[in-house]
């Protein structure tokens, strides 16, 4: 996919974020892979209101080359491209019902969430739980690389969710898929639901 593409496919689906309440303000932020390095939403930018010529671009080491300064989580994303090869693009959102569910101290670090749905397992997998760090310390990078290698989502604690995808709408749709398994999850907190057993959870695998 071309460069122009790509910058106007970043703004459409930002905007589409924004106006269904998966992102507001200023947070979350959107990155796709190009040949010669990344596009990523400029800081303080928000995702409702971006303008494809000011996305910024980087070359592969994560230098600023045009477009307005990127976002300063761009070190998050740096790091999970290093770890994924087949990364094509990364959403790292704040959404509300991820976020809440990232508080809960009794959930499980090495998958956050259960099999609820067959699309959840399909599109997001296993979703470790990365520790809390201070916004901009980028010994988050560092936590980020560790688990980026094994799993294609991660969620931050008290933070919010970070997805890769092999395109710019596979890294979307398995966000929503994430965020609408935590709205279930929390609807259904205390209420023992019925989650897919593993065998059918290895046959979606498959």
């Amino acid at each position: 996919m071309s460069e122009s593409r790509l910058r106007e496919q970043i703004t459409l689906f930002g905007k589409s974020l924004f106006d269904r309440g998966l992102t507001m303000g200023s947070s979350g932020n959107i990155s796709a892979r190009l040949d010669d390095g990344w596009l990523l939403t400029p800081t303080n930018s928000c995702l409702g209101r971006l303008d494809p010529a000011a996305i910024a671009k980087l070359d592969k080491d994560g230098n600023h080359l045009s477009g307005d300064p990127p976002s300063k989580e761009g070190f998050l994303h740096r790091a999970v491209y290093e770890e994924r090869a087949g990364a094509g693009a990364i959403v790292h959102l704040h959404s509300t019902h991820s976020v809440a569910v990232s508080c809960l101290p009794e959930v499980d670090a090495r998958d956050v969430l259960p099999p609820l749905t067959a699309y959840y397992v399909m599109r997001v997998g296993t979703l470790p739980l990365v520790p809390y760090y201070p916004p901009g310390d980028r010994t988050l990078a560092e936590a980020v690389r560790g688990l980026a290698g094994k799993h294609s989502a991660m969620l931050l604690a008290n933070h919010g969710p970070v997805v890769a995808g092999k395109t710019l709408e596979a890294a979307l749709y398995a966000t929503e898929e994430l965020e609408e398994t935590a709205r279930l999850y929390l609807l259904l907190h205390g209420r023992n639901p019925r989650c897919l057993t593993p065998e059918q959870v290895t046959a979606l695998q498959k």
